[in-house]
C-alpha cells in the first residue's frame, strides 16, 4: 500500500515539483551563465567605477605579486591585467558600460592557451595593442543628435552604420562601409553613428528585460530605414555577413524592393534569357570580371525601365572571349551589350558605370530601332489622339506610320523594311527636303509596330477589311499577314482656345466628356509592295496632302492599348521571397533570440519558485480537505460515492423484479396490520 500510495503523491504534487526543479536549475545555471563576472568584479570594486579607482585596484593587486605576498595563476593575472586595460582606455571602457562591447575577450582564451603552465612573469604586456584611430575621414556623412531629424526630410531610404572610433572590426569595416556609400549614391541616404552620440545610439540599439542597451552583434552595427520610415518601430536591422555584395544585396532587396538581375552561362543566355523575353524588349547584357550582383543604381533603373527592357548579366572568362568579341563585339569585362532589334548591330559600352551614366545611357537605348506601340509608349512616341506629338503641344498636326501583324517571319521582315525606311528618311532629312524627311527631323512623323495578337482590339480598329483576321487577334490559321498603316492626328486648336476646364455636373456629363478622343484621326491603309522607295513615296504624299487639304476633321474614341509585361516578377518578387522564404527565417530567428534574451531576466528564477510554492500549497489544501472531512459531515449525510452507489442498486434491483409475477413475499395484504406488542409471553 505505501508504493501506490507513493506514486499517487508524486502523481499530485508534479506540478510544483517541476516548477521547483525548474527554478533551481535557473538560478544555479542560467543565470551565471547570463551574467558572468565582470571585469569590475575580477578587479574587485563596483561596477562603473571611475579609471582612477581601476588603476589604484590593479596596483594593489600588482604590489601583491612583485612583493611575493601573493603569487596569482597565471589564468588570474590574465583576466585582472586585462580588465586593467580596457578600463582604463576612456574608449574601451565607455562601450563596455554603456552597451557591454567587449570585442577582445578572445585575447583570454588565446593568452590561456599560450601561456598555460607558465610563470606569470613570462606573459608578455600589455595584452592589448593600441586603440585604433577613427575609421576614415566621414565627416560629411556623420549623425549627431543634432541633425539625426533633417535625415529623415526626404522619403529616401536610410542605412546607418553605428561605430566606435576605439573599435578594431570599425576600422577594419571601413573600406568596405566607403564602397558601400558608393554604390548607394542616389539611391538611399546613408550615415554614420559614433556611440559618442549616446542619445542616437541607444535609439538605434537593442534593449534587454534588465534594461542595458546592447547590440546583439557588436560593431559595426548596421540599422536601415526602408523609404517613408521615420521611427524606431519600422526600422531593420543588419544581421549578416559584413561586406559590399552581401550588404548591398540585402539592403537592395529587403528595403528597396529591387529587383535581382541573374546572371546566365553562355549556354543558358540564348535558350533562358534571349528566347523568353519580350520580343518588345531591349536586351541588356552586363558583362562583369567579379561576379558581384547588381549594385542598387543598376537595379533601380532596372526597375525602371523594366517595361522597356530585359536585363542579365554574365560572367567574364577568357576563354570565352572570342566568342562574345565575335556575337557582340565585346573587348573585355566590365561592359554593357544593348540588343535591339533582330538583325541591328548591338551598342557597347565598355567600362565601369556610375548611376548618372547608366540612367543616360538606358534612357538613350530604351527603345529598339522601331519601337513597338504599346500603353507605355503611344504617349511619347506621339501616337495617342490623348496626347500631342513628339514636336510638342503646339504641333497642329503630326503623322504615326503602324505596322501590324502577329509574330512570324513575314512581320519581321517587314520590320527589317520599315528600319530601313526610317534610316533613308533619317539621312535624307540632312541633305533632302522630301516632306516625309522634315516631318521626321521636326519629330511630326514616328515608325512604329503594332503586336496584332496582343492588341487586338487596336488593331481591329484601324484595320477595316475582309482579311483583318490574319494580321489582328489570335492565329486562326497559318496565314500572317502584316498590313502598314499611316495615322493623320489633326488637335483643333479653335476648340482648344475655347476650352474652359469645369467638372462635370454628373456622372452622364462626365462620360460624355470621353466620348471622343481631343484630337481628330484619319486612317490610310498601304497596299502597294514592300519595295523601300514605294514606302517612302506614299508616306510623303500621305503628308503633303494632310498638311496642305482641307481634311474632314473626324474624331472618335480608340480602343485603349494593353499594358503588357503589367505584372514583371519583380514588383511583387521581393516581397514575396521576403515574405516566404527569408520572412519565415527572419521570424524564427526572432523568436530564438527573444526566447534567449528573455532567459537572462533575473525575475524569471523568483516567479517560478513562487509558482511552485502557490501550486504546492494549493494542491495540499485540497487534498487535506478530501482526506480528512469534518465529524458533522459524515453523521449528517453519506459520502457522494456512497450516494451514487445506493441508487445503482436500487435501479439494479427494479430492472431486475420487472415483469415477473408478485409473490407474497414482495408485498402486504390489503387487510394486513401489525399487531401491538404486549409484556405477556402468553397472549
Amino acid at each position: 500500500m505505501a508504493r501506490p500510495a507513493m506514486a499517487s503523491t508524486l502523481r499530485a504534487y508534479s506540478l510544483p515539483l517541476i516548477l521547483f526543479i525548474a527554478s533551481m536549475f535557473y538560478q544555479l545555471t542560467i543565470i551565471p551563465r547570463s551574467y558572468p563576472p565582470s571585469h569590475y568584479d575580477v578587479l574587485g570594486i563596483k561596477r562603473y567605477s571611475s579609471i582612477e579607482e581601476v588603476t589604484e585596484a590593479y596596483e594593489k593587486l600588482s604590489s601583491k605579486w612583485n612583493s611575493s605576498v601573493e603569487v596569482p595563476r597565471t589564468i588570474d593575472l590574465i583576466k585582472i591585467r586585462y580588465a586593467f586595460e580596457l578600463l582604463t582606455n576612456p574608449l574601451w571602457k565607455r562601450n563596455y558600460d554603456l552597451f557591454s562591447i567587449d570585442e577582445q575577450v578572445h585575447v583570454i582564451e588565446k593568452l590561456k592557451e599560450q601561456y598555460a603552465g607558465a610563470h606569470f612573469s613570462e606573459i608578455d604586456l600589455p595584452l592589448l595593442g593600441a586603440a585604433p584611430v577613427d575609421p576614415g575621414d566621414h565627416s560629411f556623412n556623420v549623425i549627431t543628435s543634432g541633425n539625426f531629424l533633417s535625415k529623415f526630410e526626404n522619403t529616401q531610404a536610410l542605412l546607418i552604420q553605428v561605430f566606435s572610433a576605439g573599435s578594431y572590426r570599425c576600422a577594419q569595416f571601413s573600406s568596405i562601409w566607403k564602397r558601400i556609400v558608393t554604390l548607394l549614391d542616389g539611391v538611399a541616404n546613408t550615415g554614420m553613428v559614433e556611440l559618442g552620440e549616446v542619445q542616437v545610439a541607444t535609439s538605434l540599439a537593442e534593449k534587454k528585460s534588465t534594461g542595458q542597451f546592447f547590440f546583439r552583434n557588436g560593431l559595426p552595427s548596421l540599422v536601415a530605414f526602408p523609404p517613408g520610415c521615420k521611427t524606431s518601430d519600422c526600422f531593420v536591422r543588419y544581421g549578416g555577413e559584413l561586406s559590399v555584395d552581401a550588404v548591398t544585396d540585402w539592403f537592395a532587396t529587403t528595403i528597396l524592393s529591387l529587383p535581382r538581375i541573374l546572371y546566365y552561362s553562355k549556354e543558358s543566355l540564348a535558350q533562358t534569357f534571349l528566347g523568353k523575353s519580350g520580343p518588345h524588349k531591349v536586351k541588356v547584357i552586363f558583362f562583369s570580371k567579379t561576379g558581384e550582383r547588381a549594385t542598387p543604381f543598376v537595379r533601380q533603373t532596372a526597375k525602371v525601365y523594366w517595361a522597356y527592357a530585359s536585363f542579365a548579366f554574365l560572367l567574364w572568362q577568357e576563354e570565352d572571349s572570342s566568342l562574345w568579341w565575335n556575337t557582340f563585339g565585346v573587348e573585355s569585362a566590365p561592359a554593357i551589350v544593348f540588343l535591339k532589334d533582330p538583325g541591328v548591330k548591338p551598342v557597347v559600352y565598355h567600362g565601369s558605370v556610375n548611376s548618372s551614366w547608366f540612367a543616360n545611357i538606358m534612357e538613350q537605348n530604351k527603345h529598339q530601332d522601331l519601337p513597338q506601340l504599346r500603353s507605355v509608349t503611344s504617349m511619347e512616341l506621339g501616337c495617342d489622339a490623348r496626347g500631342y506629338s513628339r514636336a510638342g503641344n503646339e504641333t497642329l498636326i503630326w503623322y504615326c506610320v503602324v505596322l501590324a501583324g502577329r509574330q512570324s517571319p513575314e512581320l519581321n521582315n517587314l520590320r527589317e523594311t520599315m528600319r530601313r525606311v526610317q534610316e533613308v528618311l533619317s539621312n535624307d532629312g540632312k541633305i533632302l527636303s522630301t516632306p516625309s524627311a522634315v516631318a521626321l527631323k521636326e519629330k511630326r512623323l514616328t515608325f512604329t509596330w503594332l503586336d496584332g495578337e496582343v492588341q487586338n482590339r487596336f488593331c481591329f480598329f484601324y484595320i477595316h477589311s475582309e482579311n483583318s483576321y490574319e494580321t489582328c487577334g489570335p492565329r486562326r490559321d497559318l496565314t500572317d499577314v502584316p498590313e502598314l498603316f499611316i495615322i493623320r492626328y489633326r488637335r483643333n486648336d479653335t476648340e482648344d482656345s475655347i476650352k474652359i476646364e469645369k467638372k462635370p455636373k454628373n456622372i452622364l456629363d462626365a462620360f460624355q466628356n470621353e466620348d471622343v478622343d481631343p484630337a481628330s484621326q484619319l486612317v490610310a491603309r498601304y497596299n502597294g509592295s514592300v519595295e523601300v522607295q514605294q514606302i517612302i513615296e506614299w508616306i510623303s504624299q500621305i503628308i503633303k496632302d494632310g498638311d496642305s487639304r482641307d481634311l474632314p476633321f473626324f474624331r472618335t474614341k480608340t480602343p485603349a492599348l494593353v499594358p503588357e509585361d503589367a505584372d514583371p516578377i519583380w514588383s511583387r518578387g521581393a516581397r514575396n521571397i521576403l515574405s516566404t522564404s527569408m520572412g519565415m527565417k527572419q521570424r524564427i530567428s526572432n523568436v530564438i533570440s527573444g526566447i534567449h534574451d528573455h532567459l537572462g531576466d533575473p525575475r524569471i528564477g523568483p516567479i517560478l519558485l513562487l509558482g511552485a510554492l502557490l501550486s504546492f500549497g494549493s494542491i495540499w489544501l485540497q487534498r487535506s480537505q478530501s482526506t480528512h472531512p469534518s465529524h458533522s459531515n459524515d453523521q449528517s449525510q453519506p459520502s457522494t460515492t456512497d450516494e451514487v452507489r445506493q441508487k445503482w442498486r436500487e435501479r439494479q434491483r427494479t430492472a431486475s423484479n420487472r415483469g415477473q409475477p408478485p409473490s407474497i413475499t414482495d408485498m402486504e395484504p390489503k387487510d394486513a396490520h401489525q399487531m401491538a406488542l404486549s409484556d405477556s409471553d402468553s397472549e
